[in-house]
């Protein structure tokens, strides 16, 4: 039986955006519930990258690499399917960066795919939007805007502790990836996209 098709996907953003607990509670499995109030999850190690997950979606296998980084030394010679740039929903300063820093690395490392690359913006840490200063916080409507103006195929928004719209948001970036490597439309089965 053939490999199954390898899909490259890699996240930047600034270092404690919340990028390894998304990635540790997917592992974990994004339907889970298994974590109770307060308990911590259990954070992949990056000396393990990439992530490997093997997908099934319409019962055709795949296998989801995932990179993530704070370092644009340590992805230039990944050849991406896909691009999250990931900021903190409780820190101004990050999605800042994501505008001023990590949007610019994608089309001066990947000129050649800068036109055709997926990108999404990725908002973490939503349960932290009600408890810090509301003039530090970023709401859906200034992600959205900031989402369009730097030209990204869709924003979406999580919380790895507590699991809001965390399945969601694998689902699109399940779709996206697939979507991207040539499977006609990157739909998914009625039960989504599963961890395998």
């Amino acid at each position: 039986m053939a490999d199954p098709p390898k899909v490259n996907i890699l996240l930047l953003g600034d270092a404690e955006c919340g990028k390894s607990t998304f990635l540790s509670r997917i592992s974990q499995g994004p339907n889970s519930s298994s974590l109770s109030k307060g308990e911590a999850i259990p954070l992949l190690k990056d000396i393990n990258q990439p992530f490997i997950f093997d997908i099934n979606l319409k019962a055709t296998p795949y296998r989801f690499q995932l990179y993530d980084t704070a370092s644009p030394e340590s992805w230039t010679l990944l050849t991406p399917h896909v691009v999250i740039l990931c900021y903190d929903i409780s820190s101004r300063l990050s999605l800042i960066n994501v505008q001023r820093l990590w949007s610019k690395e994608i089309p001066r490392t990947f000129p050649s795919l800068a036109d055709s690359l997926p990108v999404l913006l990725l908002g973490l840490k939503r349960d932290l939007r009600s408890e810090q200063d509301p003039n530090g916080i970023i709401y859906p409507q200034e992600a959205y805007r900031v989402a369009q103006e730097l030209r990204c195929d869709k924003y979406m928004e999580c919380s790895a502790v507590s699991g809001e719209l965390l399945r969601e948001v694998w689902e699109d970036v399940c779709r996206t990836a697939v979507g991207k490597v040539g499977e006609e439309g990157g739909g998914l089965s009625e039960g989504g996209c599963r961890v395998m």
